[in-house]
C-alpha cells in the first residue's frame, strides 16, 4: 500500500518537472521525485515483523530480518540528492544573479 503512495509522490514531481519552467520548482520537484522514490525503496526491504539484523549471542533461529540493503542505498540516495540539491540551488543563484529571474523562458529570450 505504501508503494502506491510513493509511486503518486514520483508521479507528482516528476509532473513538476516537466511541467515549470521556474528553476526553484523544478529543484523541488525533482526532491519530491527523489522521496517517492526512497520510499518505494524502502518499502520493498520491509519485512512485516522482522528485526534488525543485528547478530547477538543470543540463539536466535527462526526470527525474520528486514534486508538491510535498501535502507543502505536509500542513505546513500539521501546524500547523494542533498549534493545534487546544492549544485542545482548553485546554479539557481547563478542564473538569478546573471538575468534576476528563475524562469527558464526569460533566460532563453535574454539568450
Amino acid at each position: 500500500m505504501i508503494q502506491y503512495a510513493a509511486i503518486i509522490l514520483f508521479v507528482f514531481g516528476f509532473y513538476g518537472l516537466l511541467t515549470n519552467k521556474n528553476v526553484i520548482k523544478m529543484i523541488i520537484s525533482l526532491n519530491i521525485m527523489e522521496i517517492g522514490l526512497n520510499i518505494f525503496i524502502i518499502s520493498i526491504g520491509f519485512v512485516y515483523d522482522g528485526i534488525a539484523p543485528i547478530i547477538s549471542s543470543t540463539v536466535d533461529a527462526g526470527l525474520i530480518y528486514v534486508d538491510p540493503l535498501p535502507q543502505a542505498l536509500v542513505l546513500t540516495a539521501i546524500v547523494i540528492g542533498v549534493g545534487t540539491t546544492a549544485l542545482a540551488l548553485a546554479v539557481a543563484k547563478s542564473i538569478y544573479s546573471k538575468h534576476h529571474t528563475f524562469d527558464l523562458d526569460e533566460v532563453e529570450e535574454a539568450l
